[in-house]
C-alpha cells in the first residue's frame, strides 16, 4: 500500500530525473539523505522521550502526550531542516572554487583537488565507554560534536563525527590548522572531566564522493592523528610546507604509518605564543 506522501515522493523523484541530474549520483544523494535523517530522527526521538517520560507513566498516559507533542511540534521540523539545508548550500557554493580545467571538462574532476584533511580523536575514549555510564558517553560524544562545529566556518568544514572523532577539511591547510588548534584548546578548557583530543592534518588530492572524502591524504590524516599526543596538532611535511609563517612548528622524527609505504616526516603545530614545553 502506498499513501499520498509516497506518491508525492515518487514524483519529487521523476522531477529530479527530468531536470537533468545524473541518475547514480541522484541516489547518491538519496543515501546521504537517508542516512543523515536518520540520526536527525533519533536524536529527535531521544530529545522527545526524555522530555515527556513521566514516573508512574501508563502506555496511554505516554501516547496521548506524544500525540499532543507531535500535533504542535512536526509541522515545525520541516521548515527547520529546509532553513538548516538552505544555509549549508549557500555556505558551499560560496566558497567552492570551480578550477579552469573542470571548465574545459565540463565536470568536476575531484581527483584533481587537494585538500588539507584534518582528524581529531579523543583520548581514551574507548577505556572511557568501558566504565562510564551511556549517557555520560554519548554527552561526550554529542560535546565533541558541537566544540567541532563551532571551530568550523570560511573555507574550513565539518564533514563528520564517528564517536570519538571528528573530520574537517578546508581547501587551505592555514584555516584548517588554526581550527584545530581551536578545537584542542577548547576540550581543554572544558575541564579535567573531558578527554583530551589529538589531532593529526595531511594535505594531498582527495576525492569527494556522496558528502565525503576518500584517499590517500584522508588515510595519511587518519593515521597520523592516531599517534598525535593528546592536546597536539601533528601534520605532514605539506601542511608545514604550505604555512611555514603562520605557526610554530616542531620537527618530529619520521614515522612509519600503517597503510602507508614510505616513512612521513610530522611536524607539530603551535600558535606563535604557545609554550613550548607543553
Amino acid at each position: 500500500m502506498f499513501s499520498e506522501d509516497d506518491l508525492e515522493a515518487a514524483q519529487r523523484a521523476r522531477a529530479f530525473a527530468e531536470a537533468g541530474f545524473p541518475e547514480e549520483r541522484t541516489l547518491e544523494v538519496s543515501r546521504v539523505i537517508g542516512e543523515a535523517t536518520a540520526r536527525v530522527a533519533a536524536a529527535i526521538r531521544y530529545l522527545v522521550a526524555e522530555s515527556l517520560l513521566r514516573p508512574g507513566d501508563t502506555e496511554r498516559d505516554l501516547g496521548l502526550r506524544y500525540a499532543a507533542v507531535a500535533r504542535e511540534v512536526a509541522p515545525l521540523l520541516g521548515p527547520v531542516l529546509e532553513y538548516v539545508l538552505n544555509q549549508h548550500l549557500v555556505e558551499q557554493i560560496r566558497d567552492d572554487v570551480i578550477s579552469r580545467a573542470e571548465l574545459r571538462a565540463g565536470q568536476l574532476l575531484p581527483d584533481a583537488r587537494d585538500m588539507a584533511v584534518c582528524f581529531a580523536d579523543l583520548t581514551g575514549f574507548t577505556r572511557l565507554g568501558e566504565v562510564a555510564p551511556v549517557e555520560e558517553v554519548g554527552a561526550v560524544a554529542g560535546r565533541l560534536a558541537t566544540l567541532a562545529s563551532e571551530v568550523a566556518g570560511g573555507p574550513v568544514r565539518l564533514v563528520k563525527t564517528i564517536g570519538d572523532a571528528a573530520m574537517l577539511v578546508s581547501a587551505e591547510a592555514d584555516p584548517l590548522v588554526d581550527a584545530a588548534l581551536a578545537l584542542v584548546d577548547a576540550a581543554d578548557a572544558e575541564g579535567e572531566d573531558f578527554p583530551q583530543l589529538h589531532a593529526g592534518i595531511a594535505l594531498g588530492p582527495a576525492v569527494s564522493r556522496g558528502g565525503d572524502w576518500y584517499g590517500h591524504t584522508v588515510n595519511v590524516a587518519s593515521r597520523v592523528a592516531a599517534i598525535a599526543w593528546p592536546g597536539s596538532v601533528l601534520c605532514d611535511g605539506a601542511v608545514q610546507a604550505a604555512a611555514p609563517d603562520a605557526f610554530r612548528w616542531s620537527r618530529t622524527r619520521e614515522r612509519r604509518l600503517k597503510g602507508v609505504k614510505q616513512p612521513v616526516r610530522l611536524w607539530r603545530a603551535r600558535r606563535p605564543d604557545q609554550e613550548t614545553a607543553t
